[in-house]
């Protein structure tokens, strides 16, 4: 198996759990934590180890040195998911049947490497997971089992990866039952159907108080838990500040003051105009600060009706 994060986390069990025989996992470098941060731990790994499954971590899968170490484990099929590494033809080729990659949308819908926080963004009302063979073209292959599942409306990105990976992992078992009975079925993705799902860059979480107040909770929901949605205080008698927004609600209200303006500041209430109607913020963040409830934070910051909040440079 190839994967890393803990999307890929229920799929290892679940072979494990199965009786198929994981000869490998194959995950990410540890990498140095970066000032002030701290790595997550490889959680694929420590279950890995856990089990007494071989662990590798080759920088490039398809390096020779890589290649080699494939070659002399002769696996029957390579399970990917979550691993972040392009598997080229000729690595593919290593295994007698090839790849099944999982990967968490209704493909062809969302390609690419944030297909849950991207159908949040959009305003999907349901979502899935596929199984594809592999080829190597990214999230290309032609798909050999699909599930859709509903997103509620509340859910946030990190909520729903881990739904979508519990599910997940029932489904490619369902694929390796197949594909060992002889009963698999492969169906070519429609090209014209095609949408892609980009890494996300911390600028995607910069609110623009332009947009729909229902576009803007759709972001604070799908940029949770990285990068987080922000805007910046426009305050008159110092440097702005950083507000990380993490529960939004739509109020319904419409009003004429320009987008980004705080409409009312009081109480439990901080309603902010966007470009389609008042957006409620229930709980917030300032930069360098717990995260706090509308209320308290009213409390410790003066702010006021009038008061703009628009975002800068992304940092």
């Amino acid at each position: 198996m190839m994967g890393t994060g803990g999307y890929a986390l229920p799929t290892f069990g679940a072979l494990y759990e199965t009786g198929h025989p994981i000869v490998a996992l194959f995950t990410r470098p540890e990498t140095a934590p970066r000032s002030r941060q701290r790595t997550p731990p490889n959680c694929m790994r420590q279950l890995a180890v856990q089990q007494g499954t071989p662990v590798f971590d080759p920088p490039d899968v398809n390096a020779p040195t890589a290649q080699q170490v494939l070659r002399s484990l002769a696996p029957d099929l390579l399970i990917v998911c979550d691993y972040g590494q392009i598997l080229a033809a000729e690595t593919l080729g290593l295994a007698r049947h090839g790849g099944f990659n999982l990967h968490a949308s209704l493909l062809p819908k969302y390609r690419g490497a944030a297909p849950i926080n991207w159908a949040i963004y959009h305003g999907e009302t349901q979502t899935g997971n596929t199984v594809i063979h592999m080829t190597p073209q990214i999230d290309g292959g032609p798909w050999v089992a699909q599930e859709t599942v509903a997103i509620d409306p509340d859910e946030t990105a990190a909520d729903l990866e881990l739904r979508l990976a519990d599910l997940g992992a029932r489904l490619v078992v369902t694929a390796i039952g197949q594909l060992v009975a002889g009963t698999l079925v492969k169906i070519p993705q429609d090209k014209g159907q095609v949408t892609r799902a980009p890494k996300l860059n911390k600028s995607d979480g910069r609110v623009d108080w332009t947009r729909s107040a229902r576009q803007i909770r759709n972001q604070v929901r799908a940029m949770q838990p990285w990068p987080k949605t922000y805007t910046d205080w426009l305050r008159t008698d110092r440097a702005p500040l950083r507000l990380i927004l993490n529960n939004v609600a739509v109020t319904g209200q419409q009003t004429e003051r320009p987008a980004g303006t705080i409409v009312v500041a009081e109480g439990d209430d901080l309603l902010v105009a966007t470009g389609d109607g008042l957006l409620a913020i229930r709980q917030i963040q300032p930069a360098g600060k717990r995260l706090m409830a509308c209320r308290d934070f009213l409390r410790g910051y003066p702010l006021r009706p009038g008061d703009r909040l628009a975002a800068t440079a992304a940092a």
